[in-house]
């Protein structure tokens, strides 16, 4: 507890009437601790689980999976999921997953949570309010805050039959999933109905607490119109952003230039869809993200997930910048190759989200990443366990 000159007067003056009000005068929060920076060298691959397809739970269906944060003081893991309120209201699962040094041994859901709006209700599909229907797809706990922030793409439908506008959010929550604030969004950020600002379902897919909780870095998926074209087969100069948030004020202080790698795979038929983004991001301290990127491309099943090391140390800030197309950025993020997951020869789907998990039985870091499968029955809701060696 602080001193304050002020009650030591009122001690001196009124004896043991002030030491009584002393004793009930609350203690003020200590500063945000910092972060302990996590070193990793390389990855190994300890095993994989699946979740059924379309498994019930306390009335819902399992799927969609597109963000998980681990809970070390509950040991518990929060996974959101990318359910437009189509299937059921817009929510986020609570499950226990035990692990051990040579694989998963089980998942167990224990709760599920829907998120409200600012109105206290839960979100509207697009059938009832197309404007106001979120696109989950990124969610963060905070421990020392005892708060979580969620993410939405929004939506940008220009038809000549319809417009749907609806600016992508980052989103701060209590753990029930009661709204508290929206974040500001930099004004590159806002939905138009011309070709500028984001492109439908390519923007906030990931998000990370640092510095203890005061800051917040979310990743846009793709470039924003103005900043070039979209990933292609032999792409050198295709940019998306990283935000970085002042988390007291809630506004954008910094925005950053990720430089997208090609599409892993040409699509069969040529000319299909095909796309190449940045669909998670984690903190690791000292300036640097895990990073990764998920290459899909019509025509295979498999996505190429490739896990950087992403320095911000002497990256320049692009904020002011109208269009990185015209004006590259002049220091961009640095990048480390941490893992390709080609490389383990088996079939890895639609990767979303990554969290690190408790340590394991060696002291290690265990880390977990999860596939969303899309509510299709061809797709699988995958789990992946690495062990971080430092």
């Amino acid at each position: 507890m602080r001193a304050s000159a002020f009650l030591i007067l009122c001690f001196l003056a009124l004896g043991a009437s002030a030491q009584k009000h002393h004793k009930k005068k609350t203690a003020h929060p200590a500063a945000p601790a910092k972060d302990v920076p996590v070193q990793i060298d390389s990855l190994k691959y300890l095993g994989e689980y699946d979740v059924p397809f379309a498994a019930p739970f306390h009335g819902t269906t399992i799927g969609g999976l597109s963000g998980i944060d681990y809970d070390p003081a509950r040991k518990l893991y929060y996974m959101i999921s990318d359910d437009r309120s189509e299937v059921n209201p817009a929510r986020f699962y609570t499950a226990a997953i035990t692990i051990g040094g040579h694989g998963i041994l089980g998942i167990r859901f224990t709760n599920v949570t829907t998120l409200l709006a600012a109105n206290g209700q839960p979100y509207p599909n697009a059938k009832t309010d197309p404007s106001h229907t979120p696109d989950p797809e990124a969610l963060r706990y905070n421990a020392r805050l005892d708060r979580m922030v969620w993410t939405s793409e929004g939506e940008r439908i220009v038809t000549p039959a319809k417009t749907v506008l609806e600016n992508p959010a980052v989103t701060l929550v209590t753990r029930a999933g009661k709204y508290i604030d929206t974040f500001a969004l930099p004004p590159q950020l806002r939905m138009h109905e011309t070709p500028e600002g984001p492109r439908q379902n390519g923007v906030f897919e990931g998000a990370a607490w640092a510095d203890g909780g005061r800051t917040l870095y979310v990743s846009v998926e793709e470039p924003l119109y103005q900043d070039g074209p979209r990933a292609g087969l032999t792409d050198t100069t295709t940019w998306t952003r990283i935000i970085k948030y002042d988390v007291s004020t809630r506004k954008p202080v910094a925005q950053y230039a990720w430089k997208l790698g090609p599409v892993a795979r040409p699509p069969q038929p040529a000319g299909a869809f095909m796309i190449n983004g940045i669909p998670d991001i984690m903190w690791l301290g000292d300036g640097r993200l895990m990073l990764i990127e998920r290459s899909f491309s019509s025509g295979h099943m498999a996505c190429t997930i490739k896990v950087y090391i992403a320095d911000l140390r002497d990256a320049s800030d692009v904020g002011p910048a109208i269009s990185m197309q015209y004006a590259p950025p002049i220091h961009p993020i640095k990048a480390r190759l941490l893992l390709n997951m080609d490389a383990l020869g088996r079939y890895v789907d639609n990767i979303e989200g990554v969290t690190f998990g408790p340590n394991l039985p060696n002291g290690h870091k265990s880390l977990l990443f999860v596939a969303d499968n899309n509510f299709n029955p061809l797709q699988k809701s995958q789990f992946f366990l690495f062990e971080v060696i430092p």
